[in-house]
């Protein structure tokens, strides 16, 4: 009798440790899903960082040229 709960036991363990493992498997792709969706973010957000500090540095150039045109004509 205790064999046949044993063998019982084990055998409907077998089926919860694959859902449990599938649903770990799940998680982690979802995951890592995730993190390659915040990289990608992240790499835009410097790329965008990048563009606006260098159209911000050419309109500092753009200003200060005009300024010293200005500065010329009124010497």
């Amino acid at each position: 009798m205790t064999a046949g709960i044993i063998a019982t036991i084990m055998g409907l363990s077998i089926p919860i440790i694959g859902i449990i493992t599938s649903h770990f498997q799940s998680q982690t792709k979802a995951k890592r899903n995730m993190l390659k969706d915040e990289l990608e973010l992240e790499k835009l957000k410097h790329e965008n960082y990048v563009m606006e500090t260098q159209k911000l540095k050419l309109e500092l150039e753009q200003r200060n040229l005009e300024d010293f045109k200005e500065d010329k004509r009124l010497s």
